[in-house]
Parts: C-alpha cells; structure tokens; sequence
C-alpha cells in the first residue's frame, strides 16, 4: 500500500495535467475558429485527437493503481474514490480527495467546451453549406459513403469561370 498510493497520487496529478492540456487546445481551437484561421484549424483537430490518446493512458493508469488499491482493501476492483479514501491512512486522505475532485471538475470543464467547439464547427459548416448552396444552387450536398469517400459529382468543370455564350 505504501508504494501504491504515492503511485496513485502521481498518476492522479498526471491525468490533471493532461486535462488541463486538453482544456487549453480546446481554447486555443476556439480561438482559431473565431478568428477564421482555417489553415491552423485541421492541426488542432489533430492535436486535440492526439491528446485525447495521452488522457486516455493516463486515466487507464490511474485506474489501474486504483483498482489495485481497492483490491488491497478487500473492496471490489471497480470501487470508485468515494469508497476506497475513507479507508486509506489519514494522511493520504485530504491530498487524494482533493485530487480526485480536481479531475472530476476539469473533466467537466474539458466537455464543456468540446460541446461548444462542437457547436461552434457545426453552425461553421452549416453556413458554409449555405453559401455553396447559394453560389451552386443545382448542386448536391456532399456527403461522405461508407467507406469515407466523397461521391463523384455532376458540376460542371470551371463553373466559377464559366461566361454567357
């Protein structure tokens, strides 16, 4: 137990640390999409999408430690923080309550704004969609098939530079 809880606290500030970057290339991706820097954009959805692999390695590690402590406490594996704390020397306790309350409050914070970066990409492409449809108005919406391939399309070649006859 000794070597498994300095471990556990580790790995907890660890998956903090990894919230808190998620959070700020999620800001730093709103920031992009205000300002229209569509260049920098498909970066950020890649960097966003590479963290999210670094949260999830470090919450499987923390769950792993944890899982391991409620074992050592005869509890089951799947026991959450509320259970196993109160059963852990008293030293430990306030430090890892806390810490555990830290990675539930930036994990909201982290949702959040992925739901309105979200938002803020659909209402993007609705209104780019929009103005296609203005511009192109016989022109079918493009849509991804099953295998992830934009169908051919019927517009005409040059239609932008295309001159009345």
């Amino acid at each position: 137990m000794n070597v498994l809880l300095p471990k556990l606290i580790e790995a907890l500030r660890e998956e903090l640390e990894q919230y808190g970057e998620m959070l700020a290339r999620l800001d730093h991706q709103q920031q992009l999409v205000m300002r229209r820097q569509t260049d920098d954009l498909f970066q950020s959805v890649t960097d966003i999408n590479t963290q999210a692999r670094v949260i999830t390695a470090a919450r499987d590690e923390r769950e792993s430690l944890q899982h391991q402590i409620a074992r050592l406490l005869n509890l089951p594996e799947i026991s959450g923080h509320a259970e196993i704390v109160p059963l852990l020397p008293p030293d430990y306790r306030p430090l890892l309550e806390a810490l555990f309350e830290e990675n539930k409050e930036l994990l909201v914070r982290v949702q959040q704004r992925a739901r309105q970066n979200h938002l803020l990409l659909s209402h993007a492409v609705e209104f780019m969609q929009r103005l296609l449809n203005a511009i192109l108005p016989n022109a079918s919406p493009m849509t991804y098939d099953n295998a992830g391939r934009l169908p051919e399309t019927n517009l005409p070649k040059n239609v932008f530079c295309k001159t009345a006859g």
